[in-house]
């Protein structure tokens, strides 16, 4: 295995927020909980193909967290989409995407129709009026593995609303998640008229899940 290399260590108001280096990947750790590497990109890829893929129309995106870029670096694939609009906390993750990142997610910050909005997710999708095709949410490790207390406001009902607010007809919400949550599954579907559940396998431990959501009650959209 390749020696461990601390890259920058910084605090920020939520707490500390590391990147460190082993061998040519990077991995970052926030408050002490792996969040997420460059080695393996599958499934924050696939959280953005699965509801692209899904959508009847597809022009504008919307991604709440940047990470490494890899569900950006999706997104841009299709020809279909226009705009991208990427919601990121921290603004040191802004920063590595463009110091270290680059050769992982093909420049993805730098195409035209990337729109990087250093905001909290939870604040902003209640002050904008922007309208999505597809939303795909991957912030902290889904909602059974919160890493920020914050962000537990997103998997709840208020905030799955305001997401659906932002949504266009036949448009798809996904939702990564480190582990099944059973709970939010239940959830979804109280909201979605379709809802799909998809299982990405890893090397070790448990998989990876996709949640997708596509047409919203009509009490609710």
């Amino acid at each position: 295995m390749s020696m461990l290399e601390i890259v920058e260590r910084c605090s920020t108001d939520r707490g500390e927020i590391q990147l460190q280096r082993r061998g040519e990947h990077y991995e970052i750790i926030y408050n002490g909980t792996f969040l997420m590497a460059t080695y393996n990109g599958e499934s924050e890829r696939l959280l953005v193909k699965a509801a692209i893929d899904r959508c009847d129309t597809v022009s504008s995106v919307l991604i709440g967290g940047l990470g490494v870029g890899f569900s950006l670096a999706e997104s841009l694939l299709s020809s279909k989409v226009e705009k991208v609009d990427v919601v990121e906390i921290e603004e040191v993750i802004i920063k590595w995407n463009k110091e270290h990142f680059k050769i992982f997610s093909s420049s993805a910050l730098d195409d035209s129709r990337t729109n990087i909005i250093n905001a909290d997710l939870i604040k902003w999708i209640y002050s904008t009026e922007n309208k999505y095709d597809v939303i795909c949410l991957d912030i902290d490790n889904g909602p059974d593995w919160i890493v920020s207390n914050s962000n537990s406001n997103l998997y709840a009902d208020n905030g799955i609303n305001e997401l659906v607010r932002l949504l266009n007809p036949g448009g798809v919400i996904s939702f990564w998640s480190a582990n099944e949550s059973l709970n939010f599954l239940e959830k979804l579907k109280e909201v979605f008229e379709t809802v799909e559940v998809i299982l990405i396998p890893q090397k070790l431990g448990e998989p990876d899940y996709v949640y997708l959501g596509k047409s919203p009650m009509a009490n609710l959209a």
